[in-house]
């Protein structure tokens, strides 16, 4: 195992590997029969997981956050200290079995959060969020920036 990390080579799966860019599931190969207990670890750790994409146009800050199964009422948008904007969700998930012989209860849980401190030119009072089919975009629209006068001077000599 080596102590440095590859940036050239595929991605790292080792539990072990401190470099490893997966997160370690203890119930991934859990021998549950006739359970739908991985599902719901499966569902719940893609929200742990989710990726968030900052991209920056001439006209503002787009974010994009991949929240799987996440209804709009489960993720939060809010701004911090009046520059930080903080994306955040929780689901809980509990499937309940049941017969004359047994009673079973799964329980699920998975949160996300991540912040972003915004430039200058970000327009905080304007922030927009909408969610379509898993995918949360926040818009941060952006100030434009006065470029200075620039003055020509004449050089004599």
């Amino acid at each position: 195992m080596s102590l440095i990390p590859s940036f050239f080579g595929g991605r790292r799966s080792n539990v072990f590997d401190p470099f490893s860019l997966d997160v370690w599931d203890p119930f991934k190969d859990f021998p549950l029969s006739n359970s739908s207990f991985p599902k719901l670890s499966e569902e719940n750790s893609a929200i742990v997981n989710a990726r968030v994409d900052w991209k920056e146009t001439p006209e503002a800050h787009v974010f994009r956050a991949d929240v799987p199964g996440l209804k709009k009422e489960e993720v939060k948008v809010e701004v911090e200290d009046d520059r930080v904007l903080h994306i955040s969700g929780e689901r809980n998930v509990e499937k309940e079995d049941k017969n004359d012989t047994w009673h079973r209860v799964e329980r699920s849980s998975g949160k996300f959060m991540r912040r972003f401190r915004l430039p200058e030119n970000a327009k905080m009072d304007q922030i927009k969020a909408a969610m379509e089919n898993g995918v949360l975009t926040v818009t941060v629209p952006k100030e434009e920036i006065k470029k200075p006068d620039v003055k020509s001077i004449e050089i004599s000599g």
